[in-house]
């Protein structure tokens, strides 16, 4: 356990994988996050999934509306992360 993983997180962690259909995903995001944090979560992914095709940071600017800040910490992460943007991108890949 990373040591700023807390034992709490790791229940959230454990909550999210006991979901099982996208409503009761939905459901679940509807109460622990703000609509705000919900589009930010969504913007991130979004952001993750252009940078990966190659997008460049004024198109994916423009198109998310998201700073140049937040598209730098998404592909910080992308790069030098513990990987879980690309694993999720994989699998929604693998899904369509």
């Amino acid at each position: 356990m990373k040591p700023t993983i807390t034992p709490e997180a790791h229940e959230l962690f454990k909550a999210v994988l006991s979901l099982k259909t996208e409503e009761e995903c939905l459901a679940f995001f509807e109460d622990i996050c703000t609509i705000k944090e919900i589009q930010d979560l969504s913007q991130r992914l979004l952001v993750a999934k252009m940078l990966n095709a190659g997008e460049k940071y004024q198109k994916i600017e423009e198109i998310t509306g998201v700073s140049t800040a937040t598209i730098s910490r998404v592909n910080k992460c992308l790069t030098y992360g513990s990987g879980g943007y690309r694993l999720v991108l994989k699998e929604l890949e693998e899904q369509n």
